[in-house]
């Protein structure tokens, strides 16, 4: 598989995160070829403020290599991730970050902060970006207007 077929993947697992009412992001941590971590936003079916797809996924990913570094390990992930998702990236020691759609309120590999390519940290993530970003950007979109419409209804 290629990069849009693991972004893909993630942009599956980001739908089902609608379902128990959470923002629709999602993650899949990949390891020479497999997948070794899925993960979708649970904050709200959890009611745990660090359920973040890209976290599930990167504990996953630690899980399945028995190891908290994740040598060789690309995370695809539909948005831009946050202050402390980007923080896990660099102290998981993540080599590569794919990502979708930017986040110009919360991002940290870019948009806000750029955490993952900091000159002070003792890591840096490469990082690629737009890939299927219309597609991601969507998801985001259309779950927050049913949001707001639900809202003005009740």
């Amino acid at each position: 598989m290629d990069d849009v077929a693991w972004m893909r993947l993630a942009l599956a697992e980001a739908q089902r995160a609608t379902l128990h009412g959470d923002v629709p992001v999602g993650a899949v941590a990949v390891h020479e070829g497999r997948v070794i971590g899925l993960g979708r936003n649970r904050r709200e079916v959890d009611r745990d403020p660090t359920a973040h797809a890209e976290l599930i996924a990167l504990r996953e990913a630690s899980r399945a290599l028995r190891h908290w570094r994740l040598d060789g390990v690309t995370l695809y992930c539909t948005l831009e991730p946050c202050a402390m998702c980007a923080g896990a990236m660099v102290l998981a020691r993540l080599p590569r970050l794919v990502y979708a759609t930017s986040d110009p309120k919360a991002g940290a590999a870019g948009s806000v902060l750029d955490i993952l390519q900091h000159p002070r940290l003792n890591h840096h993530v490469q990082v690629e970006s737009g890939l299927l970003a219309e597609e991601a950007a969507a998801l985001l979109v259309s779950f927050f207007a049913r949001l707001r419409a639900e809202g003005q209804r009740g």
